[in-house]
C-alpha cells in the first residue's frame, strides 16, 4: 500500500507542477513572451516523463498484493486525478492562446511549420505543445499497460469503468490540430 501510495502522490506533485507550468505558459504567450512559455512548457513535459517512469515502480507488486491495496482505494480512480484534471483543463487554454499568437502573427498553421525559421519562437511554441500532447500519450499507454498487467484488461477499473476504456484514450490528443497539420505538410510534397 505505501508503494502505491508513494507512486500515486508523487506523481501528483509532477502533475501539480506540469499543469502550474502549462498555465503559466499560455498567460505568457498571451503576454507575447513566447521564449518564457517555451522554457515553462519544456519542463512541463519533463515532469511527465516522470510520472511516466514512476509507473515503473507498480511493476514491484504482485496482481495479487494489488487485489488488498484496491480495497482501501473504492472508486478512486487516475480519472480523478486532481493533476491531470487541471492539466485537461490548462492545456485547452494554451491551445486557445497558440492560435491567438498564429493569428496575431499572420500566420495559418501551415505557414508557422513551412516559414518556421521566420518565425522561430512560434514554431517552436507549436512544437513544445506537440511534446506535451505526446508525453501525455506516451503516460497513457503506459498507465493502460501497466493497470492491464496488475488488474486485466478484460475487467472493470476502481471507478466502475472498463479497463478497455482507457485503452481507448490512447488516441486521444490535445492538439489535434498540430498533428492534423503534418499530414497537410506531407501531402504538399507528395509528387503528383
Amino acid at each position: 500500500e505505501l508503494l502505491f501510495q508513494t507512486v500515486h502522490q508523487s506523481s501528483e506533485l509532477w502533475l501539480k507542477l506540469a499543469w502550474n507550468e502549462v498555465e503559466e505558459a499560455g498567460r505568457l504567450v498571451a503576454a507575447d513572451d513566447i521564449p518564457a512559455a517555451n522554457r515553462l512548457l519544456r519542463r512541463a513535459s519533463d515532469c511527465l516523463k516522470l510520472v511516466t517512469s514512476a509507473l515503473d515502480m507498480l511493476e514491484h507488486m504482485s496482481p495479487w498484493e494489488y487485489t488488498e491495496v484496491r480495497k482501501v482505494l473504492g472508486h478512486g480512480s487516475g480519472f480523478d486525478s486532481p493533476g491531470f484534471k487541471e492539466l485537461r483543463r490548462v492545456t485547452k487554454l494554451l491551445g486557445e492562446q497558440l492560435h491567438a499568437a498564429r493569428e496575431r502573427a499572420g500566420l495559418s498553421l501551415v505557414e508557422v511549420y513551412t516559414q518556421g525559421r521566420e518565425h522561430d519562437d512560434l514554431y517552436n511554441l507549436a512544437e513544445q505543445c506537440i511534446e506535451l500532447d505526446e508525453r501525455v500519450t506516451v503516460w497513457r499507454v503506459r498507465h493502460f499497460k501497466v493497470v492491464q498487467r496488475t488488474i486485466g484488461g478484460d475487467v472493470i477499473g476502481t471507478q466502475g469503468t472498463p479497463v478497455e476504456v482507457m485503452g481507448r484514450l490512447i488516441h486521444h490528443s490535445f492538439f489535434p490540430e498540430l498533428w492534423d497539420v503534418r499530414n497537410e505538410l506531407t501531402r504538399m510534397n507528395l509528387p503528383e
